[in-house]
């Protein structure tokens, strides 16, 4: 739960405030559904919020709650360096911003009016005075933007915890319900008040009762409101003149980056590096929308390193928890003042496309299983999307040699994956999967070098090969149906690799694959293993991590 809360003074309360407000809409769209069912229920639902937002202690909390965090959102636009950001952070800011401007009718003629001129603001009330008007189009509007901008937030803020990924279908089912929960309830009882009312002794009955203010109340009211609307416009412009300010000093002084294996950049001083990156284009990977409540930002300074100024405790136990060399920091937390040199340790690549066979096609084929060993010690203690990178960045190195030589990766299984060499025959197939464990050897052995570098442990791996007949084809429902492999062969590859470990091996070789290669395995030591679930009996080539392929084999692989 402690990376849930890291950040400086002003990003917890942020989130504390959010959350508080998060709460107070949920419970009020809620007590807005209920009028599905019935006025009554839904004014009693409404007798009990009132009674914690309205008491000395919970109207405190509320309204300390939204002054925060609407006061640290506009300090927060205010001291940005550029309005370059991702589409969900333009999104939610934009929402953020329109929510005061609707808000402020709402809070005049409820809250104000019953602490002014004594009006029961029942819900009637409220429906009554904005039903069939542009302020009802507005007001339902209004409760939309606000759950979006909260389950924006919600979401960036949760989504690296276990709870949030494992029960996310069902929260994205439940951030749907509720404004249509909310919506529908306001429907529903709109329909009651605009009948009601349109019998002049009930219409006058029920004024009465709501104790209904008279026109001069109304236009005390109107103009309340316009005031407030026209502060918040002028904080608006104080807050895009602080903006426009800023840039303009910024723009008389500029700093330039390198960024190894990538561009050299000019940017004004005063932006963090990260926003240095992004408005100049540069690919710079950060999860937590730069936060600092993530790692994946961070950069080796390799000159200027000195000219920067320490680390925040924040930022120092981030990069303490991922074992960072000294002359690592998170670009989303520094500010180069002087020119320096930075290598980008995680570096967004985009996204890959498959085509997919849409029947069954039955083929002998060759089929490696990779699995990464003492992956859970490895990690424990780690952050989640540290841990996420690093598989990211075994796979970036291990993937390719695969693919160089013919290879698909047919599906990643957590630590490991599922590889299959389809070419245009049985042979080609063999040779094709033993060239790509020979090149993940080599692949792997630089790779290490990196993490030895960087201070980290080596990585070591299981492979298994096998080959033989295999059903490849789209399973799944219509629509939701990816390629993928089944067979008896893909069990006996798999335990294969599991058997590695066992061996104290890297890799197990079937004489399957061997043969089918065209290699003699008269004169090779081949082991024979018992394995589970595996109907015969398999005679497999051990390979030690310290043997290439090509030297068990006596031969060149072509």
């Amino acid at each position: 739960m402690t990376i849930l809360w890291r950040g400086n003074w002003a990003t917890k309360i942020r989130i504390g405030s959010g959350l508080v407000l998060f709460v107070f809409a949920l419970l009020h769209f809620l007590n807005i559904g209920l009028g599905l069912f019935s006025s009554d229920l839904m004014e009693q639902a409404q007798e009990w919020r009132k009674f914690v937002t309205r008491s000395l202690l919970g109207g405190l909390i509320l309204y300390a709650a939204l002054t925060a965090h609407a006061g640290l959102a506009l300090w927060k636009v205010a001291q940005r360096r550029t309005l370059r950001l991702p589409v969900w952070e333009f999104v939610q800011i934009t929402f953020g911003l329109m929510i005061p401007l609707m808000l402020f009718a709402h809070v005049f003629h409820t809250r104000v009016a019953h602490q002014v001129y004594g009006v029961n603001d029942q819900f009637g009330y409220i429906i009554a005075l904005i039903w069939g008007s542009n302020d009802g189009i507005i007001q339902a509007v209004l409760m939309l933007i606000v759950w979006a901008h909260g389950c924006i937030g919600m979401h960036f803020w949760l989504r690296s915890t276990k709870f949030w990924t494992r029960y996310l279908p069902y929260l994205i089912g439940l951030s749907v319900f509720v404004p249509g929960f909310g919506l529908a309830g306001y429907l529903t009882e709109g329909r009651r008040v605009e009948i009601a009312f349109a019998d002049p002794e009930t219409r006058a009955m029920l004024q009465e009762t709501y104790n209904w203010p008279d026109q001069n109340a109304f236009l005390a009211l109107i103009a309340g409101t316009n005031m407030a609307v026209n502060i918040f416009w002028g904080l608006l412009a104080l807050v895009a003149l602080a903006y426009l300010a800023r840039k303009y000093v910024m723009g008389r002084n500029s700093v330039r980056i390198h960024y190894v294996d990538g561009p050299d950049v000019t940017s004004p001083k005063g932006l963090t590096l990260l926003e240095m990156s992004r408005s100049n284009g540069v690919p710079h990977t950060a999860l937590c929308g730069g936060r600092g409540r993530c790692t994946t930002c961070r950069v080796v300074v390799e000159e200027g390193a000195e000219l920067l100024q320490p680390p925040s405790a924040a930022e120092l136990a981030s990069l303490r928890a991922v074992n960072a060399p000294p002359n690592t920091r998170l670009a989303c937390q520094i500010r180069p003042t002087e020119s320096a040199s930075v290598f980008r340790v995680f570096r967004p690549d985009g996204r890959r496309t498959r085509s997919h066979a849409s029947q069954g096609q039955e083929r002998r084929l060759a089929i490696l299983f990779l699995d990464m060993r003492g992956f859970t010690a490895r990690t424990t203690g780690q952050l989640p999307y540290d841990v996420v990178f690093l598989l990211n960045r075994f796979f970036d190195a291990i993937v390719p040699p695969i693919m160089t030589a013919g290879g698909t990766v047919d599906k990643y299984l957590g630590d490991g994956l599922l590889a299959v060499f389809e070419t245009a025959d049985e042979k080609s197939s063999a040779l094709a999967a033993l060239k790509a464990a020979e090149s993940i050897r080599t692949a792997l052995t630089s790779f290490n070098r990196t993490l030895i570098d960087e201070k980290q442990a080596e990585v070591k791996i299981g492979i298994g090969l096998h080959l033989g007949d295999v059903v490849l084809g789209e399973i799944g429902a219509a629509g939701n149906a990816p390629r993928t492999l089944i067979g008896d062969t893909v069990n006996a590859a798999s335990r294969l690799e599991a058997q590695t470990k066992e061996l104290g091996v890297e890799l197990l070789v079937s004489d399957a694959v061997l043969k089918s290669a065209g290699i003699s395995t008269d004169a090779l030591n081949l082991v024979t293993l018992e394995l589970r679930g595996v109907s015969e009996p398999i005679k497999a080539l051990a390979v030690p991590r310290q043997v290439l392929l090509d030297s068990a084999l006596t031969r060149k692989l072509p």
